[in-house]
């Protein structure tokens, strides 16, 4: 046979001896103090002394960070198999002691106490790390069992299964070391079985936690709005705002209550903010704002400070030129203060946007030495504005019928009779047609035609509550009934059904069920 592959076939039956020699010496001799071995050469019959250890430490060192794993691999074969074929003896030295044996007896004996060491440092680390985990495994089964009992017991609650739900709770309470999520289970349990002072024993106990402060808030204010108890919902949302400013629920919440509480200018750097994390929509926003400075406004005239009042309502202004409120609020303050060209330029603008009765009257007052027919040509600027719509042809007729203007008069009532309301006009334009006749004709016959006609037609527009369908003399923020933010509408009401008067001025309003409605009304036209 070819000599190379008789060295090929040893090198390759040696590969397990080669890397057992080199993990050997790196795990094992390397550390020792020191051993000569002594090779005893048959043909030339001297001996040579090596020091194994000292002389290439730094060598195998180099070797061990700098040369690949294959490298060093082949650098082992090579050497067991060089090893293989030494005829030699092997002498071992140690201080006081001789061993002298074939070499292959030394590398196997070697090879056998390494694996021996290596069987008994693994036992060894097994035995020691078995308590460690035993300990892990009982945990996560234990963890195991939790979850899944945590798992059933928020079924049941969805479920309304109160029996178990609460066992379940137990269950996981033992079962888990995380009280958030059992405290939180515990929590609801307790609710659906009615148990409100146990829920708030949870929920209390959830703010002592860093982890679960802001849960155990939310909790609480949510019991605090059910028992009607503001003043404890306002301090649990105002600490529930310091920890989390940006939460949505925590921005409604504390909004409706500062409305509640007449905090205008706390509430808009709430809608700010609610606005910039995108809570609400940025038209909602405009609107809520402007709102506030309504109010802000009020408040400033109400203490005396006529140009802090002034600027609130122009700021409210700009924000929603089409809400009828802001727009008379500010024209009345600068028909006050003498700006009769601002006061027109501003109900104009609102005008063109919602024409309302409120507006034409305070657009007819701000001129009061004016005589009719000058009147009259004002107003044909509101016309232009808007000569689609009704209210246009009803303001412009009223001034006519007062510079007695009766066929201008009857011609604008009669398109707000007919193309401008499609057949369906409020009772008031009827009305205002019998006036016509009784003023131009002293007809009262077809006055009383006219009049019987309003008792079966639509009726007058109204600020209503979309939500409690409640009516109001005049717009306010909140509704007086439900307490519900900017749900004042002007509408028509319907003409069959339930009417809700008012509830008498000073006395207290009854409280929404639940925080936070009304304040997240997406309203598709924001300048209403």
């Amino acid at each position: 046979r070819s000599p190379l592959k008789v060295y090929v076939k040893t090198a390759i039956a040696h590969v397990p001896l080669g890397i057992t020699a080199a993990l050997l010496y790196w795990k094992h001799i390397a550390p020792m103090p020191e051993i000569i071995v002594t090779f005893h050469q048959n043909l030339y019959q001297s001996s040579t002394t090596v020091d194994l250890v000292n002389p290439f430490r730094p060598v195998l060192h180099t070797m061990h960070f700098l040369l690949p794993a294959p490298v060093v691999v082949a650098a082992a074969i090579a050497a067991a198999v060089w090893l293989a074929g030494q005829a030699g003896m092997v002498t071992l030295r140690w201080p006081g002691w001789r061993a002298d044996t074939p070499a292959g007896v030394l590398v196997l004996a070697v090879l056998v106490i390494a694996v021996a060491v290596a069987l008994l440092y693994r036992a060894w680390g097994a035995l020691r790390t078995a308590p460690r985990r035993l300990a892990e495994l009982r945990r996560g089964r234990r963890r195991r069992r939790g979850y899944e009992a945590l798992t059933r017991g928020m079924v049941a609650v969805a479920a309304g299964d109160v029996a178990e739900a609460r066992a379940e709770a137990r269950r996981a309470d033992g079962l888990l070391d995380e009280l958030p999520l059992t405290m939180l289970l515990s929590a609801q349990a307790a609710q659906l079985d009615g148990d409100e002072a146990a829920a708030r024993k949870y929920f209390a106990a959830m703010l002592e936690r860093p982890e679960t402060e802001f849960l155990g808030l939310r909790g609480l204010l949510l019991h605090a709005g059910r028992e009607g108890d503001s003043d404890a919902a306002f301090r649990l949302a105002n600490r529930a705002y310091r920890l989390k400013p940006n939460a949505p629920w925590v921005l409604n919440a504390l909004f409706d209550l500062q409305i509640r509480k007449g905090e205008w200018r706390q509430a808009e750097n709430v809608v700010r903010r609610a606005v910039r994390r995108k809570v609400i929509p940025r038209a909602q926003g405009r609107r809520r704002r402007a709102i506030l400075f309504h109010e802000q406004s009020l408040q400033a005239e109400a203490a005396g400070q006529g140009a802090s009042a002034l600027e609130l309502s122009r700021k409210a202004f700009r924000l929603a030129p089409g809400m009828v409120e802001v727009a008379a609020r500010l024209a009345s303050l600068q028909t006050g203060k003498g700006a009769a060209r601002d006061a027109m330029k501003t109900i104009e603008k609102a005008w063109a946007r919602a024409p309302h009765p409120q507006l034409g009257r305070l657009y007819a007052g701000i001129r009061a030495d004016e005589d009719a027919l000058a009147r009259v040509k004002r107003f044909e600027k509101l016309l232009n504005l808007r000569p689609d719509h009704l209210e246009s042809h009803a303001a412009f007729a009223e001034v006519a019928v007062e510079a007695k203007l009766w066929g201008t008069a009857r011609g604008h009532l009669e398109k707000a009779l007919g193309d401008i309301s499609d057949g369906d006009a409020p009772a008031r334009i009827f009305r205002m047609m019998a006036a016509l006749e009784e003023a131009e004709h002293d007809d009262k016959e077809a006055a009383e035609a006219w009049l019987m006609r309003a008792g079966t037609a639509k009726p007058d527009e109204v600020w209503l509550c979309r939500d409690c369908h409640t009516q109001s003399l005049a717009w306010t923020p909140m509704c007086q009934r439900c307490q519900a933010f900017d749900t004042l509408e002007w509408l028509s009401p319907s003409p069959i059904g339930a009417f809700i008067a008012d509830p008498p001025l000073g006395g207290p309003a009854p409280e929404r069920p639940e925080l936070g409605g009304g304040t997240d009304v997406d309203r598709p036209n924001p300048e209403r």
